[in-house]
């Protein structure tokens, strides 16, 4: 069995409410829940709040909310890994405990079906499956500030060819697969065991300030129109 769990605070500071906000059309968490019910591997699709706002819009949407997280796992210092074990040691106290749980965020509009399901496979051989992107810049070439001017992270790589240099990818930041019992004993979701799944740059954005969700909106209209 494997269940998606999507954790939904109500306490968003940098953008208030975020995460029923209206999103091109539909409260921001919609999005989500419809990709997680649109992929079809999942048992249940419950989301992790502590807000009545978004149990009901939740609800509403097609999601479970079978409890409330805890206050102490609700403020700007509790993690996602702590959410997600939460709800493992909930699901196991109800004799429910699922082989793999997938930690899908709720500010993730450009999440895909497909790509959900592309996770699912890949535990086959890894403990955990991770969307990522390719840098649009090689970071071999970043630079600092130091007193007012520039210096290289690495000199060395100042005269090496862009094409030549080894390409570096970071986390997509939309879902994250992984079998609970990795979960539950706090293996890094980043390391030896743990599958990529490629994702193009136009389909990546993270929505933490309100410059984000603008981009994320122009992001969200010209797809929309290509579609």
């Amino acid at each position: 069995m494997s269940v998606c769990l999507i954790p939904a605070r109500g306490g968003s500071k940098r953008i208030p409410g975020k995460n029923i906000r209206d999103f091109a059309g539909r409260p921001m968490i919609a999005w989500s829940i419809a990709a997680a019910r649109a992929a079809g591997c999942f048992e249940r699709i419950i989301v992790s709040t502590d807000d009545d706002a978004i149990a009901d819009v939740a609800q509403a949407e097609g999601a479970e909310v079978p409890f409330r997280r805890p206050a102490k796992l609700s403020d700007d210092h509790a993690t996602t890994l702590d959410v997600i074990v939460h709800a493992l040691d909930w699901l196991e106290g109800q004799g429910a405990l699922p082989d793999a749980l997938c930690c899908l965020y709720a500010t993730a509009p450009f999440v895909r079906a497909d790509d959900l399901c592309a996770g699912a496979g890949l535990l086959g051989d890894a403990l955990f499956a991770v969307p990522v992107t390719a840098f649009s810049f090689p970071i071999q070439r970043a630079v600092r500030i130091e007193n007012g001017r520039l210096a290289m992270f690495d000199p060395a790589q100042y005269a090496v060819r862009s094409q030549d240099l080894e390409p570096a990818f970071h986390d997509a930041g939309q879902f994250y697969w992984g079998r609970s019992d990795a979960w539950r004993a706090r293996v890094p979701p980043f390391g030896p065991d743990t599958a990529p799944i490629h994702l193009p740059a136009w389909r990546v954005q993270d929505i933490d300030t309100e410059d984000d969700w603008r981009h994320a909106e122009l992001m969200f209209a010209a797809l929309t129109a290509a579609d």
